[in-house]
Order: C-alpha cells, then sequence, then structure tokens
C-alpha cells in the first residue's frame, strides 16, 4: 500500500468505524501484483533470461534504491497506524482458505474496481473470500473511469451480484452500476472526508520543515502542463515550489520524494496552495480549505476528479495550461455547503449497514 491516497482512505475508515465502537482490522492483502514495484529482484519477463537478467537488475538498481525511502516511510506509518490482520495473504485463494473472521466485511475505497488495473480484475476486491451468510460492504468504492473493460464486463456484474449493499465514491458510477445489474448504489463520499479537519490535523503534527511560503506539487506523470503552471502560480505568490510526489522534479526547490503519508497531510495542510492531477491531493486540499488547481492526466481515470469537483462547484479548478487559469483563491464557505450533507448522508449509510 505504498500510495498515499490508498494508505491514508484505508486509515481514515478504520477510525471512523472505531468511532462508532467497532473493532476493526484491515485484511493485509498483498498479492504480487501490487508487491513487485519495490523489490530489488523483480524483472519485466522480456528481459528474464541468463545474463540479461543480472544486467536489467543492474540498469534498474540505482532508482529503485533511489525509492526505498520512500517505502520505509509508508511500512512505518502501516506498522503505527494501520491495525492488520496478524496473518498476510497473497491472493484471493489464500484468504478463500482460512479468511479473517469477522461480522461484516467491507471493501473499497480508492481505485479498487478500476479494471485497467489487476486489482480491478481480482475477485478479492469484491469479497469474493468471505464466508457465506455474512454481510458483504462496499464503502465508496472507485471504477474512476466511466466504464469497465468489455472483456471484464461479466466478471464485474457477477462479483458486484453477491454483495449486500454497495456504496460508490463517484455519483457518475451509479449509471455504470445499473448497467452492471445494480441498481440500489449509492453516492458517498471518499473515507478521508469521515474525518474532521481537527483530526488530520493532529494526525499531521506540527510543521517539520523550514521553508517559506510554498507551493505542494504533487504529480504522478511529471506533466508539462503541471511544470508551466507551478512556475507561474510561484512567481505571482513568491512561492517556493515544493514537490511531494516519488520522484525529483527538476523545477522544485524542494524535493520531498520520501515522505509518507503523515508528511502528505502536513505539507498540504502548511501549503498556500496546491497543483496535482491526485485525487486525495485534491481532497485534502478541500478539506484544509487549501486553494489548488488540478490537471488533468493522461491515462483514463480523471472521472474521480470531475466528480468530486462537480459535486462541490469546483469544475472551473480543472485547467489545461498557465494562459487560462481561474482565480486563484477558492469560496470554501460555498464548498462546505455541498460537501457536508454528503458527508452527513454516507456516515448515515455507514451507520445503517453496520446495525
Amino acid at each position: 500500500m505504498y500510495n498515499h491516497g490508498a494508505s491514508l482512505q484505508a486509515f481514515a475508515l478504520q477510525e471512523y468505524l472505531r468511532s462508532l465502537g467497532h473493532d476493526v482490522q484491515i485484511i493485509d492483502y498483498k498479492p504480487d501484483y501490487l508487491s513487485q514495484h519495490y523489490r530489488l529482484d523483480d524483472v519485466n519477463p522480456v528481459y528474464d533470461r541468463p545474463i540479461i537478467r543480472w544486467l536489467y537488475m543492474l540498469a534498474k538498481l540505482p532508482s529503485r534504491m533511489l525509492l526505498r525511502p520512500r517505502k520505509w516511510a509508508f511500512d512505518r506509518f502501516t506498522k503505527k497506524f494501520l491495525l492488520l490482520t496478524p496473518r498476510r495473504y497473497h491472493s484471493n485463494d489464500e484468504l478463500k482458505e482460512n479468511p479473517p473472521q469477522a461480522d461484516l466485511y467491507i471493501c473499497g475505497s480508492d481505485q479498487i474496481w478500476n479494471t485497467i488495473f489487476p486489482n480491478g480484475k481480482d475477485p478479492a476486491f469484491y469479497l469474493d473470500f468471505a464466508p457465506r451468510g455474512k454481510k458483504r460492504i462496499a464503502y465508496a468504492a472507485s471504477f474512476a473511469t466511466r466504464e469497465v473493460e468489455t472483456s471484464c464486463f461479466g466478471f464485474v456484474s457477477d462479483m458486484l451480484s453477491h454483495l449486500d449493499a454497495i456504496s460508490v465514491r463517484e455519483r457518475s458510477s451509479l449509471a455504470l452500476l445499473e448497467a452492471l445489474g445494480r441498481k440500489d448504489g449509492t453516492a458517498v463520499c471518499d473515507p478521508v472526508f469521515l474525518m474532521d479537519r481537527a483530526f488530520w490535523s493532529r494526525f499531521a503534527g506540527k510543521p517539520t520543515h523550514n521553508v517559506r511560503p510554498y507551493l505542494v506539487v504533487y504529480d504522478f506523470e511529471q506533466s508539462e502542463s503541471v511544470r508551466r503552471i507551478a512556475e507561474r502560480v510561484a512567481a505571482e505568490e513568491r512561492l517556493t515550489i515544493c514537490n511531494i510526489g516519488p520522484r525529483k522534479l527538476s523545477y522544485a526547490h524542494r524535493n520531498y520524494t520520501s515522505s509518507g503519508p503523515k508528511d502528505f497531510v502536513r505539507l498540504i495542510r502548511d501549503a498556500r496552495f496546491v497543483l496535482s492531477n491526485s485525487f486525495h491531493a485534491t481532497a485534502f486540499s478541500m478539506i484544509f480549505h487549501v486553494p489548488f488547481f488540478i490537471v488533468k492526466r493522461s491515462e483514463a481515470i480523471n472521472e474521480r476528479m470531475q466528480s468530486l469537483l462537480t459535486d462541490c462547484s469546483l469544475v472551473h479548478r480543472i485547467v489545461e495550461c498557465p494562459d487560462h487559469l481561474a482565480s486563484f483563491s477558492v469560496d470554501y464557505d460555498n464548498v462546505e455547503a455541498h460537501l457536508n450533507p454528503v458527508i452527513s448522508e454516507s456516515k448515515r449509510f455507514i451507520q445503517s449497514i453496520c446495525l
């Protein structure tokens, strides 16, 4: 779980359920396709041949070593804050053989049903392993796109039919659910919104960096549009550019490439401005009332950001170039008026399924 959003949404749902008085465990699920990114011996099958394998590993070693401190930061967060099952599971079959015992099983959130990625095709993320007679619930599950891959349509439809209740993070996904045979879906907020600003500020702790007023960049794609917009906003607002992505950006004044989830929240909280193509950078900007712009990603996974911003009348925060920027400020009173009812309804959904 070496992703800020995935880690923080799991932590948020855990803490909200605990606040309701429930005992909670997060299933420690680490299939091979989620484990290999940081492995030093992982080799592309194309190069998995004698001698070539070792040359490939040597070529990749420097970049993988640079990512190790980031992995350690996430491991520390997981050990300290996430209540994991004693056993780690590596496949849906392992889960079926000896599932963790519970009264209620919940899957979600983030992009668990995105069929562009392997997890969207993994039965485990649809709670296929849960024992018969136990409740199976999806909370704020995300397809991240407006459709599933054609080859996966039957599989996803069948998997969804076994869930007792379904809620999704994007309102636009309700139509997709209907097409997949579920007309009883509910749109809810991402788990990070279940916990309030005071909770997240306590979690983030005191500032530990000494930087003059800064702009946070969190860019998955090393986008040229992000660079150009960041440089314009930084120049006009006299801000230092701080990068919190996993790889260095040449134009950033500070690169926090080894930041863990706690650093991520703290750096966004204390920023003067946030520029990103990340859903959870957007979410935490909204929680802390930090002005932001969003640049669309080249991958077909923009639906989750589009849906959130549409619901909060913030579509104008999506920008493509520095020549057409909206006002740098955000009317957060208006945002709260749209967002708070959704948060309240989401909490009612959780409380109703936990009865």
